[in-house]
Parts: C-alpha cells; sequence; structure tokens
C-alpha cells in the first residue's frame, strides 16, 4: 500500500460527512492546466481504459428526486441529518431515529435509477464483455446503483436496506414496508408532528435464532468509522484504475474529496461530472458542467473502437 493511501486509510477512518479543509491538509501542490470540457478528448482517453473507478455521490441521485437532508431546508421535521444519524442520538432515542430511516426507506421505494445510473450500469455490463471492467464506489445508502444494475459495487456508508443487529452483529438485507408493524404509518417529515415513541420492543428486532436484539440501520452514521474491509477495496480499485470519474460529489467532504484527487496525483485522468465547480475542479483533467443525467450518458456511449461481442 502507498503511504499516501495509508494517509488516506487514516485520515478516511475518522469521522466522515462534515466538510473539512481536506485538500489544504494533505499539501497537494499540483501545478495543472484548467480541466477541459472536450468530451472528445474524454471520450479518446475513455476507450483506452481498461479498469474505470467511478465515485459517485449525492448528486447523481438528485435527479431521482432523492432528498439529501443537507443545506438550508434539509430538515426532517425539526432536525438535520446530522442530528439524527449518529450512534448517540439512536441510544437516546431509538424511535425517532427509526421513524427517521422508515421515512427515508419509504421514499426509496418510490424512487428509480435516472440516466446516469443506467448509463454507469450498461457501460459496465458492457465493458465486461470487452475484458475491461468497472467499479462504482459510492457514498450513497439509497441502492439506486443496484437497482440500475450495477454489479461490481462499493457502497462506503452502507445501505438504507440492510439492519444490523446491536446484540449479535449479524448484517442482512431487509426491503420490507413497513420494516414493522409498528413503523406502519409513522415517520412524516412534517415539523408539527410528534414523536411516535414506539417501545424499543416494538421495533425492528433480530430474526437470528434466540437473539431478539435491536436492529439499527446498517449505514455509517456520523462519529463512526468507516469500515476497514471496505476501504481495502476502495484501495485495491484505486490503485488499479486508470481512468477515474467523479460524479455528482461536492468534492469537499470525506471521502470524495480524498480519493479523486489521490488518484490524480499518480497521473491518471479524472474527469469530474457536476453541477458546478467544485475545490478540487482544477486538479482534474477533466470537467463537465451540468446534470449527471444529461453530461454522463454521452460520455460512456460506446466508442466507435469498441467491438460489439
Amino acid at each position: 500500500m502507498s503511504l499516501a493511501l495509508r494517509a488516506a486509510r487514516r485520515l478516511l477512518a475518522q469521522v466522515h460527512g462534515a466538510p473539512k479543509p481536506a485538500l489544504k491538509r494533505l499539501n497537494f501542490c499540483w501545478e495543472m492546466a484548467r480541466p477541459s470540457s472536450n468530451m472528445a478528448d474524454f471520450r479518446e482517453v475513455f476507450a483506452k481504459a481498461k479498469h474505470i473507478a467511478i465515485i459517485t455521490g449525492a448528486g447523481v441521485s438528485a435527479e431521482s428526486g432523492v432528498p439529501t437532508f443537507r443545506g438550508a431546508g434539509g430538515f426532517w421535521r425539526k432536525w438535520q441529518a446530522q442530528e439524527l444519524a449518529t450512534p448517540g442520538a439512536f441510544a437516546r432515542n431509538p424511535s425517532r431515529v427509526w421513524e427517521f430511516y422508515h421515512y427515508r426507506r419509504e421514499v426509496m421505494l418510490s424512487k428509480h435509477p435516472n440516466a446516469a445510473h443506467i448509463a454507469i450500469a450498461e457501460c459496465e455490463k458492457r465493458l465486461r464483455k470487452q475484458g475491461r471492467s468497472v467499479v462504482v464506489i459510492t457514498q450513497n445508502i439509497d441502492e439506486l446503483h443496484r437497482k440500475a444494475g450495477t454489479k461490481h459495487l462499493l457502497e462506503i456508508h452502507g445501505s438504507l436496506f440492510k439492519t444490523r443487529c446491536t446484540n449479535c452483529g449479524n448484517v442482512t438485507a431487509n426491503y420490507k414496508s413497513p420494516i414493522c408493524p409498528a413503523l406502519a404509518g409513522k415517520g412524516a417529515p412534517d415539523p408539527e408532528t410528534e414523536d411516535a415513541t414506539i417501545p424499543v420492543e416494538e421495533l425492528p428486532q433480530c430474526e437470528e435464532d434466540g437473539c431478539h436484539g435491536l436492529l439499527r440501520p446498517h449505514v455509517v452514521w456520523f462519529g463512526e468509522a468507516l469500515d476497514p474491509d471496505v476501504l481495502t477495496e476502495v484501495e485495491k480499485e484505486l490503485e488499479l484504475c486508470d481512468l477515474c470519474l467523479v460524479v455528482g460529489t461536492s468534492s469537499v467532504v470525506y471521502p470524495a474529496a480524498m480519493f479523486a484527487p489521490q488518484v490524480s496525483s499518480r497521473g491518471v485522468p479524472v474527469a469530474e461530472f457536476n453541477m458546478e465547480a467544485t475545490p478540487a475542479t482544477d486538479r482534474f483533467r477533466f470537467h463537465f458542467q451540468g446534470p449527471c443525467g444529461t453530461t454522463l450518458p454521452p460520455a460512456l456511449a460506446r466508442h466507435e473502437s469498441e467491438i460489439i461481442a
């Protein structure tokens, strides 16, 4: 493992989610020309790439109508996600936290992948037949990449549709709607809605034989470390990749702020697809501004040099 990646891993194992002056701390001092928005040039690089890493954030799901709970207006009732998505919040009021996640699960069951998700999944499928690979490293917990058909997927923050037992630690996929009877009809986001105050014994329970422990969402909360096994996989993929795409991420929040500049620092082309420039934009070779569902499909479409299997 490179020294830089070791440093990245130490930083990424810390609290995630809060904006930090990552680029200053890392003291990257590359002199690079302003990024190009020439799609033809990008397509030539894309045609030669054998192992493509695609890092995605909330922006890739925005066109599917997925609420982010960030920034102005990003509230569920009276709280922002940072106040609910913590181990302390769950310990103090598991009923309220489960109402929040139940609401998010129910919303996501009604959402569908957009053109960006589909373009990524179709690209992966097509290139696999050519002996080339695509890996998606996502910060999103909505499973829209999975719905779109992406197979090689690293969900660094977990999934809304997995649970983990606080007693035995068992992790399992869970698509029940509602996830337990007591949460049926609960979780309304209106600020005037009162907490349901559901007893712990009526909240989601572990179904492993003899356990019956309280379940929690299998997501990485503020104040928690990222899964070291997932980080190891991310490191491996980033060391292998010969092209990196950064799609719908602000590049000021860990881990996206760390991954893409690290890849760029070893000379690998990085292309950013985002609604606006980010603090990392000038470190990348390409930047394509606009909705991901508009800019990404033509970028990942079949190149004329590809052999159709």
